[in-house]
């Protein structure tokens, strides 16, 4: 059952909790959540938004998870975090302050967890976080610490001049960059 109006104007503000675990491949990490993920506990939840089909289609994983779902993600060696931890109902109601404070805590965390790749899934919010104005999407020269990044397109509905077998296309090209088969 969705959220209800109620239950989405109080999520303003809330955050949701990081999904981890060892050994992850790949560091998902959104701009922060909207909020209908915050209402709901879980990240990319937003009916429209392309995460999940985008993920499955790439073959990271070998059926369509749900937002519900995202605890199994480490199984498959995933996580999901976000640049800024709040939620709001837009991203443009982050300051750039938030996003750099967001790049100093993301790179804590992944100095902490130690994922092959950090893929951050927002160009703009890449570029403001790490000061990287120049950035596009694709594999950068830059890392995190010891980790590899990799800018992903924005999966939400919004952004619409990126399809869902684009978003797909690009999550495909990051697997194979580590080597990984797509699972069946």
């Amino acid at each position: 059952m969705p959220p209800t109006r109620a239950e989405l104007e109080a999520a303003k503000d809330l955050t949701i909790g990081d999904v981890l675990g060892p050994g992850l491949d790949v560091l998902f990490c959104g701009i922060n959540p909207g909020l209908y993920s915050a209402a709901t506990g879980h990240h990319f939840a937003r009916p429209g938004n392309r995460f999940w089909p985008a993920l499955h289609r790439s073959g990271f994983t070998p059926r369509l998870l749900s937002p519900a779902e995202q605890d199994l993600l480490p199984s498959f060696g995933l996580g999901i975090t976000n640049v800024v931890p709040r939620a709001t109902a837009q991203a443009a109601e982050l300051s750039d302050e938030e996003f750099r404070e967001g790049g100093v805590r993301l790179a804590r965390l992944v100095a902490e967890v130690r994922p092959r790749i950090l893929a951050v899934a927002g160009v703009t919010a890449y570029r403001t976080a790490f000061g990287r104005p120049k950035a596009a999407v694709g594999p950068q020269e830059d890392r995190v610490g010891e980790t590899a990044v990799w800018v992903l397109p924005n999966p939400s509905g919004l952004n619409a001049h990126w399809t869902l077998d684009r978003i797909a296309g690009e999550l495909r090209r990051l697997r194979e960059s580590l080597g990984r088969p797509p699972l069946p």
